[in-house]
């Protein structure tokens, strides 16, 4: 039973911490000092107040979570993360209970928080700090006033032996029991690392190698005592050590050349340019204070000390008058720069070089390299130079103080010359703007006057050099002769009959120093009207002048002559005639419109007729328009009333006109001096019209208005038109019938000849003919497949049947025999049907065995040829039996 008792035991212990384990019990956050429980924490502390010593520490049921604390009132009290309590401030006996602390511990695995409070409680009857009561009774204990170490002061650079000892740290706790000491912080376990170490149980700092201010001007170290558990004895101690600093950084220019401008010619205390350095020791101690001077000035010139420094702040100013760009363009100064507050002797120093450029200003004048230039032109020449102008001046090139402008003061009182400055040279180019004329002026003397861009600078006079003189002399040439007056006008009447005198036209000469004839001659005349007499200028018509004429424009004509001289080269000019035509009544009136046309039951039956007149009034309208008397149905079926000076109304007297084109005459009268009258014919189509008035039968009416003769005319071309298809017919026929007449005989396919031989053009011979001979074979030596397809035949195509036999020719006949040869040969060909023309095979020149045509040993045969079958003639026609007949037979 016991036994069993203690298994159960155990197995509820177990689920019970299970529970707590995972059902995530909360556990108590408590205040320990010493080993005892407690659920809230009194702290006594006096009114001036130090840290606290409070440890919160967390129970945390086995689960080994990290936890992170938080206070309630940050701004009063810090908490570590060892769970120490500190008060950031002092405080009196009334603030200090009501300020109310919660401690908040944090598990950063699970999230979960625990928290719990700490009353504030001044000591009792205690006026001073005091340190807290042992442990067993709950309080804090206080901080010695030796643990507070002061700021330590090691210089740079230190050639001492290391390590080397700074300070000892030293808790009052180590009399009790032993304790280990350590440093955290940059420098000691952080990076860079290695620099500063403690002894673990002296509590000694040191120093392991030399410092350098200006990589690390201080460190902050907190030094550590816990006893041998590892538990925490004091609250960690802040150490700072500053590095003392040493004059071991030379002065540095932020640049090694300064390049800095003053203008030439300015006063003394004139700024120049400002050069800085600086120096990485302390600047507030003598080692990083720089003072400047000028060690050297080159060139020397005009005085060695032409340029000053502030020794504090590195600004140069001039001291001495007299720079002068032209003479001295630029200064080089060596600058120098010395810490220890420029002392020579402990200083360090260094050194940069300024560049002082002196700019230009306006201070040299232009000076004309010669007191006169000359130069020539010819007359009436335009944009030519005459002359270069040249200058010198000392400024510096293509800046306005050097750039010169030229002006012309005298001798040019027309304006025409200009001078244009040459951007490249700086030259003046004396140039003509007007025509100058020779018989004017042969010479021209300028005076011209050369000034810069700007303005001279204050107290500089312009030299005399600065204006100079220009001659330019004028040549002669040979100008062209002028009209006067051109165009020149004259008016007329109309109707001048030819050979009529009209006028004069004349030209000057102006080379008034030569001596020249003028000659003219007619350059334009588009109606060919006039004539020139080419001496004397003298204008006659060869032509009616004609105001009507399409050239005239606006009662204007216009003719162009030619004036030309006789120097050398010749010139000559162009003048205008212009003739105003004065209107004459010449030109009778006409009917407008010329066609009109009119339904058959005209409603309304009359229409309104003017005149048109080429002449201008008084010699046109008003009109006057009467019916001709003739034919004399013209004055029954019509009658024309005069509505104003220039309208007239035609009507119908009848009621009915029959369709067609009538042409009735009209006699217009115009209102000239003289006046003239015209009868012009009006054209009527008469039509019919439906019932909206407009005419239905307009072919009709069309073929009526055809002539007699038209109808002829389209008459006879139809008959030739016909004749010329009838001739091209029978044309056509007639080629057809030749045509098949060539294929009864020889098919174009299998005719060699023609291939061969053309007459129809000359040569040296059948020898220059290219000939194929080989078209010249026996047709039955060729195969039958080569020659034509199978299963067609021509119709001259001979029978296949043997060979006849030709006599054979002896090797040596007797010259009696030759006539029997002859003979026999002849009666074996004519009864050999197989025989092809005698044209085509005939080639004598080719005898002998090399021939291409073979043996004519068929000669030798003796065969009549009577024992052939020629029934097949038969079938050939009429008269292919009467051969067969002659053939097929005896020798008798």
């Amino acid at each position: 039973i016991c036994m069993l008792a203690g298994f159960l035991f155990s197995v509820c212990v177990c689920i019970d911490v299970c529970l707590c384990v995972f059902k995530h019990v909360e556990c108590l956050l408590t205040v320990f000092l010493s080993l005892s429980l407690v659920t809230s924490a009194s702290i006594s502390c006096s009114v001036s107040s130090l840290p606290l010593s409070l440890t919160v520490k967390f129970v945390n049921c086995g689960q080994g979570g990290l936890v992170q604390f938080e206070c309630s009132n940050p701004s009063d009290f810090r908490i570590e993360a060892d769970g120490v309590v500190y008060a950031l401030r002092p405080f009196t006996v009334s603030t200090l209970r009501a300020v109310p602390l919660v401690i908040v511990a944090r598990d950063e695995t699970n999230q979960q928080q625990w928290q719990t409070q700490v009353r504030l409680t001044p000591p009792i009857g205690q006026s001073q700090q005091v340190r807290p009561t042992p442990p067993s009774v709950g309080q804090l204990k206080r901080m010695k006033r030796d643990w507070v170490i002061p700021p330590i002061n090691v210089p740079e650079n230190s050639r001492g032996e290391f390590p080397q000892d700074l300070v000892r740290i030293r808790s009052d706790n180590d009399k009790n029991r032993s304790l280990r000491y350590s440093v955290t912080g940059p420098g000691a376990d952080q990076p860079p690392t290695g620099i500063f170490i403690i002894h673990p149980i002296s509590g000694e700092l040191s120093v392991m190698k030399p410092l350098d201010r200006e990589h690390i001007s201080n460190f902050h170290l907190r030094a550590h005592a816990v006893d041998l558990n590892g538990n925490q004895v004091e609250s960690p101690i802040d150490i700072v050590i500053n590095v003392i600093d040493m004059n071991d950084n030379r002065p540095e220019f932020i640049h090694q050349i300064w390049n800095g401008t003053i203008p030439e010619g300015s006063k003394p205390g004139t700024f120049v340019m400002t050069v800085t350095s600086v120096d990485k020791d302390d600047p507030k101690t003598a080692n990083g204070m720089l003072r400047y001077k000028i060690v050297s000035q080159n060139p020397e010139s005009p005085t060695s000390n032409m340029f000053t420094i502030n020794n504090k702040t590195g600004g140069i100013i001039t001291v001495a008058a007299g720079l002068d760009r032209e003479k001295v363009p630029q200064y080089t100064l060596i600058i120098q720069a010395t810490d220890m507050e420029g002392n020579p002797m402990y200083g360090l120093s260094n050194t940069a070089t300024a560049v002082i450029k002196v700019t230009d200003i306006n201070d040299n004048p232009p000076e004309f390299t010669a007191e006169t230039f000359f130069g020539e032109v010819p007359e009436n020449r335009v944009n030519v130079i005459v002359a270069n102008l040249t200058v010198t001046d000392k400024d510096q090139p293509n800046t306005p103080a050097w750039n010169t402008v030229y002006k012309i003061t005298g001798g040019d009182p027309t304006g025409r010359f200009s001078v244009p400055t040459d951007p490249t040279t700086n030259e003046g180019l004396v140039t003509v703007v007007k025509p100058i004329d020779y018989e004017i002026s042969r010479t021209y003397v300028l005076t011209v006057v050369a000034v810069n861009e700007v303005s001279l600078a204050r107290g500089i006079h312009s030299p005399r050099q600065s204006t100079a003189t220009v001659s330019i002399r004028v040549i002669d040439v040979n100008e062209s002769p002028n009209f006067e007056p051109n165009p020149k006008l004259i008016k007329l009447e109309e109707g001048m009959q030819p050979e009529s005198a009209l006028t004069t036209f004349t030209a000057q000469d102006p080379d008034r120093f030569m001596q020249q004839t003028i000659r003219y001659t007619r350059l334009s005349d588009p109606a060919n009207w006039l004539r020139i007499d080419p001496n004397t200028g003298h204008i006659t018509t060869i032509a009616v002048l004609d105001r009507e004429s399409p050239y005239v424009k606006d009662n204007m004509y216009s003719a162009t002559f030619l004036a030309s001289d006789s120097g050398i080269p010749p010139a000559s000019g162009t003048g205008t005639l212009q003739i105003f035509l004065l209107d004459i009544n010449d030109n009778a009136p006409h009917v407008y419109p010329q066609e009109t046309e009119m339904c058959e039951k005209p409603e309304p039956n009359g229409f309104n007729i003017t005149a048109l007149d080429g002449d201008l009034s008084p010699n046109a309208g008003p009109f006057a328009f009467e019916l001709a008397n003739r034919p004399s149905d013209i004055q029954r079926n019509w009658t024309i009333t005069r509505l104003s000076g220039d309208f007239a109304q035609l009507s119908l007297k009848i009621g009915f006109l029959e369709s067609g084109i009538y042409e009735i005459p009209i006699i217009i009268t115009d209102s000239g001096n003289l006046p003239m009258s015209n009868t012009s014919y009006l054209r009527v189509k008469v039509c019919q019209c439906d019932h909206n008035g407009d005419c239905t039968d307009q072919q009709h009416i069309v073929a009526a208005g055809l002539g007699t003769g038209a109808i002829i005319a389209i008459l006879l071309c139809i008959i030739i038109l016909l004749i010329l298809v009838l001739l091209f017919v029978v044309w056509m026929k007639r080629r057809d019938k030749e045509r098949q007449a060539k294929q009864l005989l020889i098919d174009p396919e299998d005719d060699v000849r023609d291939n061969i031989l053309k007459y129809d053009e000359e040569g040296g011979g059948e020898e220059d003919q290219d000939y194929d001979l080989s078209q010249l074979q026996q047709p039955d030596t060729i195969e039958p497949d080569a020659i034509k397809p199978v299963g067609i035949r021509r119709m001259d195509e001979r029978p296949l049947h043997p060979e006849p036999q030709y006599p054979i020719r002896s090797a040596a006949p007797h010259p009696g025999d030759i006539g029997d040869f002859i003979n026999e040969g002849l009666k074996a060909a004519d009864n050999d049907p197989t025989a092809p023309p005698y044209d085509s095979l005939l080639v004598f020149d080719y005898e002998g065995s090399g021939s291409t045509a073979g043996s004519l040993s068929s000669l030798n045969s003796s065969s009549s040829g009577g024992d052939q079958d020629y029934d097949y003639l038969n079938d050939w026609g009429p008269r292919f039996r009467k051969l067969a007949d002659m053939y097929g037979g005896s020798d008798d």
